[in-house]
Formats: C-alpha cells, sequence, structure tokens
C-alpha cells in the first residue's frame, strides 16, 4: 500500500476517505499506478470479495474512514486459490482486512491448516500474516474507540480488530471493516479449528503420509541402543523388533523389552537400557519408589568406559525423606560400573536434580522428594535450580511482548522506536542493545537458558572428565530432566551433532521417553479432552509501549494472560531446548552438521502439527491410534528438501568440521552467556535484525558464488578440453594426409622411372615415341626391323595389368613398314599368334592395357627395371636364330 498522507473531504454532509484506494459509497475505485503483479486467476475471479467489502489500510489508523454497508457479501472461494493450497487444504472462511503490522490490504483466508493472507498488491502470501492454526497459541477480538476531531460531526465506527498471539514468537494484528461481519466469520472458524476438540481433527489425518511416510519409530529407537552398546552392526528386523524377540548386551547393559506392553510404565518407551546386572523381577519392584513409574534408565553410555547418563522421576521418600526402596538402590548403584583401565574400585555417580532445592523439599509433602547421599552408593546430591513450566511459559510470554513492543513491525501497527530511527537497539544493530538490555532482562528467558546450559555443561563435564555416571530428575522426568539429559548427550557424543544423529536423539530423549508434547504444546488429545482457547470477545488486551498512547492509539495492556486460562500444562520446553543449541551452534560453528536455519524449519514443522511425530504425549498413545501409520513423517519432509538443493542446502552448516571435534564438547562456564536467538526471535519483530550480519549468511552467499564461478570453471576446462582434442584430431589428419601425399609422390616418383625405363625399352626397339598436345602418344616403328624375336613368355597376361593399373593418358601405337605386305612384320605377327590383348577385329589394346612381353625380362610395364638399367641402349635385345 501506498504511505502517502490520507486525506478526508467533507461532502453531502458525508465522509469519504480518500488514498491510493478511494472507497465511495459500496464502490471501490483504484487510483494508484499500475504495478507488476503475480498472474493468477485468483485476481480476476469473479468469485472474488466484493469491491464494497475493501478496506484501505495505508496511512495512519488515526484517519481511516469506513463506509458502512448493510448486509454483508456472501462470496463463494475464489478458485485461484488452488495454486497456494496444500494438498487436501481446504478453505472454511475468509474475510478481506489489513495486516496492521504492516499496513497492508488482503484477504485473509481459514484453512483446515493454517490462517493464510494473501496479499491485495502482490497476490503473494504474505509469511507475517500467515500461520498454522496449531502455531496460534490464543486469539482475542478486540473493538477500539476512536474519538471524533473538533470538525467531525459523525461519530467514528470504532475499529474491528482480531489479535492472534502465535507460539513462534509474533502477535499479528487484523483489522476489518465494521457491520460486514467478515470478523466473526474467521474469528468463529478459528474457534472450530484452531483447537479441535479431537486430534482426528488436525489437517494431518486429512492429509495423510503422503510421500513422507514414516518408518518405524521402535526399529529407530533399538538401532540407536545398539549403537550406545558398541553393537551397531546387528541389524534386527521390524518383525523381530514388534514380537519382542531380540535380546542383546554387552559386559554392563542389556537392552530390555520389560515394557513392551507399556504395563510397567505407560509413559515410557517400549524398550530400555538397563544395568545387566539387574533382573526384571527387581526392575519391577523399583519402578513403584519412582513418580509415575519412571524408573532409572540408561539414557546414553560410553561404550569403552562404562560411564553412563540415566535419567528418572524424584523418589517417593515423602515428607519425612525416610522413605526407602532397596531395589532402586540396587538399580541406581548398578550404574556405578567398574573404572576403567584396570583400576580399583567403582566410578562415583552423581544424581543431578534439575529442580530448586525448596521445590524437592516442597515436593516431600505430596510423597516425592529428592534421594539421600547416604542411602546410594557413593553417590553425591546437586541441585541445579532450574524453575518449573510455569515460569517458563510467563518468561516467553514477557519476551515476546518485549520483542514486539521494540520491533520494526509492532503489531499495534504504529511507528515503534526502530521506525523513527531510535537507539532502542542502537539504531537497530543487534550487537548494541545495551539501552534495552534491562527490559530484556524482565523476562527472564535468556536466565533460563543459561541455567540449563550450565547444567547440561556440567553433567557432561563429570562424564568426560571424572568419567563418572549421573543420574538426572526433577519431579516427573519428563521436562527438565529431557532437556539435561538430552543437552548433556549432544555435548559428549558428537554424533548427536549431526543431522542423523540429531534425529536420533530427538526421537530417544524427547519422544520415546514421554515428553507430553500435546500438553505442552497446547494441542487436544485423542480422546477429545483437548484445551481450548481463550475467548475473549472485544476485549482491550493489547500490546503497547506506553511512549505510544496517542488519542485513537491502542490501550494499555493488561497483565499478560497466557493459556493458564484452559490449559496449565502449555509450557514451551522444547522450544527452549531448541534455543539452548542454537546457543551451542554459536559457541561452536565447526562442531555441528546442521545450521540454525534447519533448527528453526524444524522449530516450525513440529508447532504446526503438519506432520504426526510429535503428536500425542508418550509412545503408548501415538502407538495405539497409529499415529505414524496415518501421518507423514516430519525427517522424511525435512530430508526431501535437503534432497532438492544437495550438499549447499541452507540445514547444511557451511563450516561444519568433523575433525575439530571429535570428541566431547565441555564450555568453560565464561562462554555460557546466551544471547537472543536472531533467526528465531526476531524473525517476525525485526526481519532485518534476524539477517544482518550474520556470517553463516554472508559466507553462504560467497559459497554460492565460488560455486558459480567453479561451474563456469568447469564449463571452460571442458570447452578447452574439447579444443585440444579437435586440434588433436586436426593434427592426426594431417599427419595422415602427409603421409599419403609422402605416399603418392612416392608411387608418382615410381611411376615417372617406370615411364622412362619403358620409353629406353621401346627406343632400344627402334621406335620412336611421339606425343601430341592433347596426351596422345604414337610409336613409330622403323623400317630397318627385319628380324623380331618370335618368342613370347607365358607372363604376357600379367605384363598386360589389370584393369586397376591402366593409365589415364590414351596411348596408340602405329607401325610401319617400307612395303604394304604387313603379315611379313614379326610384330604383327606376334600380336596376331600369341598377344592376349588383341581383339577379334584385329586391333590392339595397347590404349587400354600394357604391351605384352616380347620374350625378354626388361621389357612391359612390369619389367626389372633395375636390370634394364645397366644396359645400354646400343645393347643388342633379341638374336637372331
Amino acid at each position: 500500500m501506498h504511505a502517502e498522507k490520507t486525506k478526508l473531504v467533507r461532502k453531502s454532509e458525508s465522509l469519504f476517505f480518500l488514498s491510493p484506494l478511494t472507497i465511495t459509497t459500496g464502490v471501490l475505485t483504484s487510483m494508484a499506478m499500475p504495478r507488476n503483479r503475480r498472474t493468477t486467476s485468483l485476481r480476476d475471479s469473479d468469485s472474488r470479495l466484493g469491491e464494497s467489502d475493501k478496506i484501505d489500510g495505508a496511512g495512519s489508523w488515526d484517519a481511516i474512514e469506513w463506509t458502512k454497508i448493510d448486509q454483508p457479501v456472501s462470496r463463494p472461494v475464489p478458485h485461484g486459490l488452488s495454486d497456494f493450497l496444500y494438498e487436501a487444504e481446504e478453505v472454511l472462511a475468509e474475510g478481506y482486512g489489513v495486516l496492521v503490522n504492516t499496513d497492508e490490504a488482503g484477504t485473509l483466508f481459514v484453512t483446515n491448516f493454517r490462517l493464510l493472507f494473501l496479499s491485495e498488491g502482490s497476490r503473494d502470501i504474505i509469511a507475517l500474516g500467515t500461520i498454522p492454526l496449531a502455531t496460534i497459541e490464543k486469539f482475542n477480538k478486540i473493538v477500539i474507540k476512536q474519538q471524533s476531531g473538533p470538525r467531525q460531526s459523525e461519530k467514528i465506527p470504532s475499529r474491528r480488530l482480531l489479535q492472534i498471539f502465535g507460539k513462534d514468537m509474533r502477535i499479528i494484528i487484523f483489522a476489518f471493516r465494521p457491520r460486514t461481519k467478515q470478523r466473526r466469520a474467521v474469528f468463529e472458524a478459528l474457534l472450530r479449528c484452531a483447537r479441535p476438540p479431537r486430534l482426528w481433527d488436525l489437517y494431518t489425518f486429512s492429509s495423510g503420509p503422503s510421500r513422507f511416510s514414516n518408518t518405524s519409530p521402535r526399529l529407530r529407537l533399538v538401532n540407536e541402543y545398539l549403537r550406545l552398546i558398541g553393537m551397531e552392526s546387528h541389524t534386527p528386523s521390524v518383525s523381530a523388533i514388534e514380537d519382542g524377540s531380540f535380546n542383546f548386551s554387552n559386559d554392563w547393559w542389556r537392552i530390555s523389552d520389560i515394557n513392551a506392553n507399556y504395563e510397567m510404565c505407560p509413559t515410557y518407551p517400549f524398550s530400555l537400557l538397563l544395568p545387566k546386572a539387574i533382573r526384571d523381577e527387581d526392575v519391577l519392584q523399583a519402578c513403584k519408589f519412582r513418580a509415575r513409574c519412571r524408573l532409572p534408565a540408561i539414557s546414553w553410555c560410553d561404550a569403552r568406559t562404562g560411564a553412563v547418563l540415566a535419567r528418572s522421576s524424584q523418589p517417593l521418600v515423602g515428607l519425612m525423606m525416610n522413605m526407602r526402596s532397596n531395589a532402586d538402590e540396587a538399580l541406581v548403584g548398578a550404574l556405578c560400573t567398574q573404572l576403567p583401565g584396570g583400576k580399583k574400585g567403582r566410578r562415583k555417580l552423581y544424581i543431578a536434580d534439575a529442580r530448586p532445592r525448596k521445590n524437592a523439599l516442597a515436593n516431600g509433602a505430596m510423597g516425592g522428594g529428592s534421594e539421600s547421599s547416604s542411602n546410594y552408593f557413593q553417590s553425591e546430591i546437586v541441585f541445579f535450580g532450574i524453575d518449573n513450566i510455569h515460569a517458563m511459559r510467563e518468561s516467553l510470554v514477557r519476551l515476546r511482548d518485549y520483542l514486539d513492543t521494540h520491533g520494526t513491525k509492532s503489531s499495534d501497527g504504529m511507528s515503534s522506536f526502530l521506525r523513527n530511527g531510535g537507539w532502542t537497539w542502537g539504531g537497530g544493530n543487534l550487537s548494541s542493545m545495551s539501552a534495552s538490555v534491562s527490559t530484556l532482562g524482565d523476562s527472564g528467558w535468556l536466565i533460563h537458558i543459561q541455567n540449563v546450559l550450565a547444567g547440561s555443561a556440567w553433567i557432561a563435564a563429570r562424564v568426560a572428565i571424572e568419567s563418572a555416571s549421573v543420574l538426572v530428575h526433577c519431579s516427573d522426568g519428563w521436562d527438565r530432566t529431557t532437556q539435561l539429559v538430552a543437552l548433556a548427550s549432544l555435548l559428549l557424543d558428537p554424533y548427536y551433532r549431526t543431522i542423523k544423529g540429531f534425529q536420533a536423539l530427538v526421537e530417544k530423549d524427547w519422544l520415546a521417553f514421554g515428553h507430553p508434547f500435546s500438553d505442552r504444546a497446547g494441542m487436544g488429545s485423542l480422546t477429545g479432552s483437548g484445551a481450548e482457547l481463550p475467548r475473549q470477545s472485544s476485549s482491550t488486551n493489547f500490546p503497547s509501549s506506553p511512549m505510544r498512547q496517542t488519542t485513537g492509539s491502542f490501550p494499555p495492556q493488561s497483565p499478560a494472560t497466557s493459556q493458564t486460562q484452559t490449559s496449565n500444562n502449555y509450557s514451551p520446553i522444547f522450544l527452549q531446548w531448541v534455543d539452548c543449541v542454537s546457543q551451542l551452534l554459536r559457541m561452536y560453528p565447526f562442531a555441528f552438521e546442521f545450521s540454525s536455519v534447519f533448527l528453526v524449519d524444524f522449530l516450525d514443522c513440529m508447532l504446526s502439527c503438519r506432520f504426526g511425530n510429535f503428536l500425542c504425549n508418550n509412545e503408548k498413545e501415538r502407538e495405539q491410534f497409529g499415529v505414524s501409520e496415518a501421518c507423514g513423517c516430519l525427517w522424511m519432509y525435512l530430508e526431501d528438501l535437503r534432497a532438492s538443493g544437495g550438499n549447499s542446502h541452507v540445514h547444511y552448516n557451511l563450516f561444519y568440521d568433523p575433525s575439530k571435534h571429535d570428541g566431547p564438547l565441555l564450555p568453560p562456564a565464561a562462554a555460557l552467556a546466551p544471547t537472543l536467538w536472531p533467526q528465531f526471535h526476531l524473525r517476525w519483530s525485526c526481519p532485518s535484525e534476524a539477517q544482518a550480519g550474520e556470517v553463516e549468511a554472508q559466507c553462504r552467499n560467497m559459497v554460492e558464488k565460488i560455486s558459480e564461478l567453479q561451474k563456469a570453471k568447469d564449463v571452460a576446462e571442458r570447452k578447452a578440453r574439447e579444443t585440444i582434442a579437435t586440434m588433436e584430431a586436426v593434427k592426426a589428419e594431417i599427419r595422415n594426409e602427409k603421409q599419403a601425399s609422402s605416399s603418392a609422390m612416392s608411387l608418382a616418383r615410381k611411376a615417372t622411372r617406370e615411364n622412362e625405363m619403358i620409353k629406353r625399352a621401346i627406343q632400344s626397339l627402334g621406335c620412336r615415341i611421339q606425343v601430341s598436345g592433347n596426351d596422345d602418344c604414337t610409336i613409330d616403328i622403323e623400317t630397318n626391323l627385319v628380324n623380331v624375336p618370335q618368342r613370347i613368355t607365358s607372363s604376357m597376361r600379367e605384363i598386360g595389368g589389370s584393369e586397376e593399373e591402366k593409365t589415364d593418358t590414351p596411348l596408340s601405337v602405329t607401325i610401319t613398314a617400307d612395303n604394304d605386305e604387313g603379315s611379313d612384320n614379326p610384330i604383327l605377327r606376334v600380336c596376331e599368334s600369341l598377344c592376349p590383348q588383341r581383339t577379334r577385329e584385329g586391333g590392339c589394346k595397347w590404349p587400354d592395357a600394357g604391351c605384352a612381353q616380347l620374350e625378354s625380362q626388361f621389357v612391359g610395364l612390369r619389367a626389372n627395371y633395375d636390370a634394364f638399367d645397366r644396359l645400354s641402349i646400343y645393347d643388342s635385345y633379341f638374336q637372331p636364330k
């Protein structure tokens, strides 16, 4: 939309809004200059929104006036929209409005998968205004009453706004024309589809697996266990995994199917990695001493040293902290295997409690609590002080509001500090945020990130440096425990820092060990008890900076309310962990095969629920309802994206060098100073900051240029090779021509010599040779020849030559004598009696064939000319008998 100032004109006691798009009573007239737009049937469709239903979003929102329309216009879905829809995606509702963040007008479509905003100007999808329904945390209807100006006699209609909060750090606002019922249609469609009562109603079940079908998650889990215990050469079949007919172990650990039917622990995987010395009966007894039966199980182990990372839930020690379990103590003690290298004694055990100490003691009132080091062999208890899920949820809400307030695309649609060239972020530079660091720090998000990083680094250091075993737990063992164990494994094992290993890590520690994604991501359950979104109609809950409070602007925001109204279990635990991974990627750019873009795309896929990998709360639920078979696979989709770009795809880290970090990563405490993750936190509120100054992006551009130059070099080298090959072929042809020419010259010299010899031979017979101007050759035989040898050798036919040896010069022989009795001439008699070249008519074939040999090896075309050269022309050739 154009940014020119709007004008208000009074005409016939009515207000008309004039701008590049001028709205009159029920008519929208375009006054803007033509612009290049995407050609699509949507633009020209007869079923598009009526002209009277459109509003203009240019200029200041305080100056907008709305044309009253008595009846809403019913509209069918435009056919051209199919170009933008996914497979099985259907349009449920639509409305024409303005994206307040960017002051851009367009059409808003609600589909069974997402909220899609199509720009009126470019006819393309606007990414900021397009959000998957599952990614929406909550949405509200807002009515903003505007005060009339001093010269305005009529009452200005209120603004009809739709406010949407996304789990991916965006807050977006859509404005609709009053009394058109378009906002109501969009809002009601969101109520029906954004949080379906059952997961069966999600888009992923409608689209099906398509070409991104899933393989067996169980098989992948067992294969990862085999890798951990050093038996990756074994490849069990899917049928063996499903039947439970597998039994693998090494000197310390075994893969057990004790939970194959999920009867022991419904939130644990079907297969567990347990100490080999512990029997299944003791395992069943030990699980009763842990909350939700989540007993200590091995998550990662070092096949060389025997050190392990184990995980569990809190022990049920009770209020007095005096409850014990022999089976649990024996199971935990079995984690302390013999020290490597022939050292005497067993390794030390650290029990890492992720909670603050006071929280652990408070849980004792509900039967939980923490271990006592005196009850567990050679152990030490450590508390990390990481807050619970509720603190994380409120922290992210404050961070999101802060970024929206200070971003360049704030949801209030007005000029933020950065838009006015302010200094909130040092003039827009991410590296100069000191002016707002106190406000950012109030969110507490970076402090939580630092606590998780510090705890994971401490665990990894104990295993790598001391070769100790560590048991990690919190309350239930599926939130903070998963964060710490998965991040420590990432630091210890280089395999998890590859794309394939990252998938194995997520599937093992997050999916198989039962992180409740359905509850934490705010999705419904398969049983139909899903949580609904807040339905706050006509709310004034809207974020705004105190410095932007002007006449007609949005009212100040009340204390942030999140999903606690309807779902107290919502919390961005997994998002926080991926944020920690991005911090490690920033600290160790050579250690990770995947890039920050991969992490962002991975998070977007998880939050969108487009695939079934992260549905439900545990492996049992996904198995019970066949989610893996009914939905597409996120990993296959990401793999397909990478396959399209090859090794240069943005998911690959350009700086990855596995030789630089082929062992554990042990970051010092001073390095654990997290910053905002630009590619994720700032991509909506300040997109220029998300890309500006990024070293990886600059290097990727350089690599692309180098690749283009390399391709040009390869083309030039190929052409050079082709030119060289052509030159060699020409040289070979020249050599062949030279050889042929030399042979021809040799033959010509030989023919010249033969002609001379023939001439001397004929002259020796007393003949005269005359060549006329037309190359006719005449041989005159002198009359003084009276005696000619009568014997002709049998080689006459051979001397005559073949058809290939005929000369091109016509030759005739004329014999003259003193008398007319030609029959007395011995040469004529020879020709008549013995010459094979003699025709029946009595003529001679001399012009077409060689002369017959006349009883001499020195006469004829095939005579011995070497011997002939030794004779003199005066020698007598033929002696009379």
